[in-house]
């Protein structure tokens, strides 16, 4: 008589189970033509924070015991979460996912399949598809993820009667630009924004305006990305002290060379004086 260990036998059982219910998964999307849940949807969120990807079922119904896929084409394995039954199915969840996914059970009930993603990363950027195969629908959501970072003032350098303004920004992503503003908000003409992407995959930039001989005016750095929406500005005060009058300063330095020549011919003759004295006496 064959004995079969009992704990072994229910992973066996298990794990049959499991690959089961990726089949009839698999099978499922292959049948027929799907239809949308909704529209297709952008959503941008910032790196570190939680996000809520966007799926309901049209017209709304319990779908608690029913099976929800949420996946990334894009990745092997593809699967982000799976809810199979009433429970959690997560044997196949691609590891980069491990513990940051979750279906609301109240959600569900009511049709609402959306995906809560926790502590988002650089990498979790990318098009999502949540799938309803019982009805064979599913719908896309586009996650951006961006990283921002407040600019600084690298450099003040006072060049004659030019005062070039340096500013830097790091940890932006995706790539940002640097616009430079007058206090009245007109855009100045600056050079090349130096850009440099770390190990990280976030970006630093670098940038530099010259501004002429001004009295108190007020710049503004702008570090913008469009795509996710984002701006951080800094405002740096340039006064008249920073600026060198080029024709003042000749006129000062005029005048001391002329005083230090005076005081040494006076000196001279009050030598000359005092030893022709010393040559009488």
């Amino acid at each position: 008589m064959l004995c079969v260990n009992d704990g072994l036998f229910i992973k066996l059982i298990e794990s049959f189970s499991a690959l089961v219910t990726v089949i009839l998964l698999l099978l499922a999307e292959c049948r027929g033509q799907s239809l949308e849940v909704g529209p297709a949807q952008t959503i941008v969120t910032l790196l570190g924070e939680d996000v809520t990807l966007p799926c309901h079922l049209e017209p709304a119904a319990d779908v608690f015991s029913k099976s929800v896929e949420w996946g990334r084409p894009d990745l092997e394995p593809r699967f982000v979460h799976v809810w199979h039954e009433g429970k959690n199915f997560l044997v196949s969840q691609n590891p980069s996912y491990k513990g940051r996914t979750s279906l609301s059970i109240e959600n569900l009930r009511q049709g609402d399949l959306s995906l809560r993603l926790s502590a988002v990363k650089l990498s979790d950027n990318g098009m999502y598809r949540c799938y309803f195969p019982s009805k064979n629908k599913r719908s896309t959501v586009e996650l951006v993820v961006g990283s921002v970072s407040s600019p600084v003032i690298a450099g003040i350098n006072i060049d004659s009667s030019r005062v070039i303004l340096q500013c830097e920004s790091k940890g932006w992503y995706p790539e940002p630009e640097v616009v430079w503003l007058d206090g009245e908000g007109n855009l100045l003409s600056a050079g090349p924004t130096e850009t440099v992407r770390g190990p990280d995959d976030l970006y630093t930039v670098s940038s530099r305006v010259t501004v002429e001989k001004r009295h108190s005016i007020n710049f503004i750095c702008r570090v913008q990305q469009k795509d996710i929406n984002q701006t951080r500005e800094i405002e740096i005060q340039v006064s008249a002290d920073y600026f060198v009058d080029t024709s003042s300063a000749v006129a000062r330095i005029g005048i001391i060379v002329v005083a230090v020549l005076i005081f040494i011919l006076a000196a001279a003759f009050f030598l000359w004086k005092w030893r022709k004295n010393q040559t009488k006496g």
